[in-house]
């Protein structure tokens, strides 16, 4: 049976949004949603035809607020703006990051302040239940207020228009997909269509997957960190304990812990350690892995805390409050979310350089201490790993592209209305690029680094380095003559992102 996410007064939890975004997880409403979304529901029809008229209830949208708009009018006011504000254009979003999307926006309607009916947020949550997604496009959001375009395109499902993919994959016009489902299109009633666009939930659920995407890759650069010190006869000696603590950042603690784990047994290791050895000290990119990756994890876990205060937040204007009046605020700026989007990008590419000059060390020979050019079989006839080099240069590059904000950017819109907007919509698509290039800058380094542990023979790598190396030749083949490379790296990716690297390091890690 899969796990059933239940929708209420408590806030939801990063493992609940990846399981219904990524997983098979259903939703359902509790029966403290279903009271608060109809005690919010009679507020709002007790302000339909009150004075002054209520913003979004029986008034039009940004700089048309100033028109009021007659009571037989405002179902067709709430049905324009769906399909006004479905505006996109560019490449479909991802399935995972709409579900996502989607189940946020229902978790702030179900929260008693947004004044939806009942039946609206059941709609939304059969929606998800039946594994339908809206096609949602790249370009539109500009992250204030909210991502507007993306929900919109999600809400026009919800009235039977537009596009959808069914749980198969196939596009399909919403009305056929509705109908297959048993799911009713809906009529929107007042300040409906408003809010079940006006929220930040397309960049949330994006940082809420990325923090765990990126929690996965932490641990996977630690591993391939250590690989790579092993491989180039570097010492574990600078990631000691008592050094570590003499800079207590908690990110740096994990990471040189994780690498000291990953070494120990290691016979290469065993091999240079003696008063023969006159390396004083290691280049920058080894001794100061366990700094560079725990700058990153204390970043994550920063951004982690956004995530979990956004989680439990209601992102919605105007607002209903408890004593009924229909509030306007600023809850919908995306600044919060897209500040610390933009931060994870930096340190993504930073994780990315390092590793990136550990590979470039390997290929060496003036710096790779005693291993052939490129990791050659045959240097000058083979090339080696020499261009899997430059591919991870080509990622690192475009990575800093990345790197750069889009917090800072502001384009005014909606007729001055909306005079600062956040791009944080912006700042969550370039992460989720740039978390794929950081998959393979890795997979090149762990295809790099375990085949200068296996030139290392006889001496054997440690029992952590050696599973991960061990793991690697089920799908790639050791040391020999040049062969298709980019089949390799893309094997290395998969063994990186579907978790096996992590599972075959973990029973060795003391974590």
């Amino acid at each position: 049976m899969s796990e059933q996410v239940r929708l209420g007064a408590a806030a939801l939890r990063r493992e609940q949004v990846t399981a219904v975004a990524r997983g098979a997880a259903t939703v359902a409403l509790d029966e403290v949603a279903e009271r608060e979304l109809a005690r919010a529901r009679a507020l709002v029809e007790a302000q339909a035809d009150a004075r002054p008229p209520a913003y979004g209830v029986s008034t039009g949208f940004g700089a048309l607020a100033v028109r009021h708009i007659p009571a037989e009018q405002r179902s067709q006011l709430q049905r324009s703006l769906i399909r006004s504000h479905s505006a996109g254009a560019g490449a479909v979003v991802e399935r995972e990051v709409v579900r996502a999307m989607l189940l946020l926006r229902l978790r702030t309607l179900v929260s008693g302040y947004s004044g939806v009916r009942p039946v609206t947020a059941r709609s939304l949550a059969a929606l998800l239940n039946a594994g339908i997604t809206p096609v949602v496009h790249e370009h539109g959001s500009l992250g204030c207020s909210g991502d507007l375009a993306p929900l919109a395109a999600a809400a026009l499902a919800l009235i039977g228009e537009g596009e959808v993919f069914d749980r198969d994959g196939t596009r399909l016009p919403a009305s056929e997909a509705l109908a297959a489902a048993g799911i009713e299109p809906l009529t929107l009633a007042e300040k409906e269509g408003l809010s079940l666009i006006n929220g930040t939930d397309g960049m949330l659920g994006m940082l809420v997957l990325a923090v765990e995407d990126l929690c996965a890759l932490v641990d996977v650069a630690d591993l391939t960190a250590a690989m790579s010190v092993e491989a180039l006869l570097g010492t574990d000696r600078a990631f000691a304990q008592e050094l570590q603590e003499l800079r207590p950042h908690p990110g740096q603690a994990v990471s040189a812990r994780r690498m000291r784990a990953a070494l120990a047994g290691s016979q290469i290791m065993a091999s240079h350690r003696g008063e023969d050895c006159t390396r004083v000290q290691d280049a920058y990119s080894l001794r100061c892995a366990p700094q560079v990756h725990g700058a990153t994890r204390d970043t994550l876990d920063h951004a982690a805390a956004v995530a979990d205060r956004e989680l439990a937040s209601v992102i919605d204007n105007p607002v209903v409050l408890a004593d009924g009046r229909l509030q306007s605020c600023g809850n919908f700026h995306g600044a919060p979310v897209g500040y610390v989007l933009d931060f994870l990008a930096v340190a993504v590419a930073d994780l990315a350089s390092i590793a990136e000059r550990r590979t470039d060390r390997l290929l060496d020979v003036s710096r790779s201490h005693g291993l052939p050019a490129f990791l050659a079989a045959n240097p000058g006839v083979d090339s080696g790993h020499m261009i899997a080099q430059y591919t991870q240069a080509a990622v690192v590059s475009e990575l800093k592209r990345l790197a750069v904000p889009a917090s800072v950017d502001s384009v005014p819109s909606s007729a001055m209305q909306e005079d600062h907007v956040s791009m944080g919509w912006g700042a969550a698509r370039k992460l989720r690029r740039a978390i794929s290039g950081l998959t393979t800058v890795l997979a090149v380094e762990l295809l790099t680094a375990a085949r200068a542990l296996d030139l290392r023979a006889p001496l054997l790598p440690a029992p952590g380095t050696g599973a991960v190396r061990d793991l690697l030749r089920t799908r790639v083949p050791g040391p020999g003559p040049d062969r298709h490379l980019a089949p390799e790296i893309a094997a290395a990716e998969e063994l990186i992102a579907s978790g096996a690297v992590l599972h075959a390091a973990l029973p060795r890690e003391r974590r």
